[in-house]
């Protein structure tokens, strides 16, 4: 039974988490100045006006329309602000949407009215869930605002300050899980679906699968770690790569945005997206800026081609996503559940490079306090790492009030886990399940890899 006390913390929660939302949404739009708004067109990013707008949306449709029946704050713009009406090309039309100003009015008129009602109105388990759902959608859209001033080559966003709060010593080698029965994902069916346990629907419904022993690296691949790859010329190495990876090693893509030109730059990939070999050494562009890659910092925006690549380099592989999820968390049958590797307290800055602060240029070995039962480091934040899983539901799945969260992605997808520095510490745990195109190198993707044969 829920107490008064857990509904008034609960209440409080929404509301500093809507407000920190809001916050967080506005200064990564309105800290731009109306030149960059309209920013190039890219398959990855949307305009920054558009993710505002669209996001307010969200609230209308899963929280006001499907509680209250209320009509739309402007049903002229419902199709153009709903992702699945509109194609991703016309959001760019200047002509059919509003400024700033309007814009930022729609918005926060919703989000006063959110308050307003999470305030005022019972907080049931369905509202609360509601309530939730649309906070942590917004946030998937503050990842994608700040990954967006990464391919365009905007500075960094306002709160980026790539500060080292967690240091860590060496901690290399590979940590050993042994063979066993694990808990993977979260429950199907809860009663405390709306608190804690909270997911989407691609995480479940939970099961106990059976796993070989197998040995993963406590750490990330570093970038110093790459550098022996490209300089080793495992981007002319063929028999490195797999037939899709051969695929789109010998694809041209256009560079353009990631070196500042006006002018298609049509090229082969030889090294990771947002890298260059100048003056006789790498650099890399962090946001509107080359710097020298931090050898210890992880690799990142690597496709799945890549990463698979470098393991065939190495002599490893990368794990499966049950892999992945037991050395991060090691849940087992009849044991308290984990949420994060360190327990069930929520990220803090000790714990994880999330927030969009660090940006993935600490070292790997950074982080000690978010290690995992088995010792392995940074599998919270950082990079989203790939795994060999292609994305697929669970057994048992059932599409959630969103219809869309999961179901466009499976098959063709492969499964990253852990969040990225971009990613918002309120949304991210060890159970949940991204998906991206193995092409897919403009998000922060990295990866750790296991040893063969174990």
């Amino acid at each position: 039974m829920t107490t008064m006390d857990q509904v008034d913390q609960a209440r409080a929660e929404l509301l500093a988490q809507l407000d920190w939302t809001r916050k967080r949404t506005e200064i990564l739009v309105c800290s731009l100045p109306e030149a960059q708004l309209d920013v190039p067109w890219h398959p990855g990013v949307n305009p920054p006006l558009w993710e505002m707008g669209h996001a307010a949306f969200f609230y209308e449709v899963f929280v006001f329309n499907l509680l209250d029946g209320t009509p739309s704050y402007d049903p002229s713009m419902d199709d153009l602000w709903d992702s699945f009406h509109i194609d991703h090309r016309d959001r760019w039309n200047r002509d059919l949407f509003p400024g700033r100003a309007q814009t930022l009015e729609y918005f926060n008129t919703i989000y006063d009215r959110v308050a307003q009602r999470i305030e005022s109105d019972p907080l049931t388990d369905q509202a609360l869930y509601l309530y939730r759902y649309a906070i942590y959608h917004q946030n998937m859209h503050i990842e994608s605002l700040i990954w967006c001033r990464q391919t365009v080559g905007y500075p960094a966003p306002p709160g980026t300050d790539f500060y080292r709060p967690a240091p860590g010593e060496q901690h290399d080698g590979d940590a050993l899980i042994p063979a066993g029965e694990w808990l993977i994902g979260m429950p199907g069916e809860s009663g405390d679906y709306a608190r804690e346990d909270f997911a989407f629907d691609n995480e479940k419904p939970r099961f106990t699968v059976h796993l070989d022993q197998f040995a993963v690296s406590r750490c990330l691949v570093s970038n110093r770690q790459f550098i022996e790859f490209i300089e080793d010329g495992g981007y002319r190495r063929p028999e490195l790569w797999s037939f899709g990876g051969r695929k789109w090693l010998q694809t041209e893509s256009d560079v353009a945005l990631v070196h500042g030109s006006n002018e298609p730059l049509l090229r082969l990939p030889r090294h990771p997206l947002y890298w260059r070999w100048h003056d006789e050494h790498w650099q890399e562009r962090v946001f509107d800026g080359w710097r020298a890659p931090e050898p210890d910092a992880p690799v990142t925006h690597v496709t799945f081609w890549e990463a698979e690549a470098w393991c065939r380099w190495a002599g490893r592989r990368l794990p499966t996503e049950f892999e992945w999820e037991v050395a991060a968390l090691g849940n087992r049958p009849g044991e308290p559940f984990r949420r994060f590797p360190w327990g069930n307290v929520a990220p803090d800055d000790w714990h994880a490079d999330l927030n969009g602060r660090a940006m993935a240029r600490n070292p790997v070995c950074d982080f000690p306090e978010g290690d995992s039962p088995f010792g392995c480091r940074q599998m919270t934040g950082t990079v989203w790492e790939w795994t060999s899983s292609q994305f697929f539901p669970y057994d048992g799945f059932k599409v959630d009030m969103y219809p869309f969260m999961s179901t466009l992605q499976f098959g063709d997808h492969r499964v990253t886990r852990g969040g990225s520095c971009a990613t918002s510490s309120c949304l991210i745990r060890g159970t949940y399940r991204q998906a991206y195109l193995p092409q897919r190198s403009d998000v922060y993707t990295g990866f750790r890899t296991c040893a063969l044969g174990t």
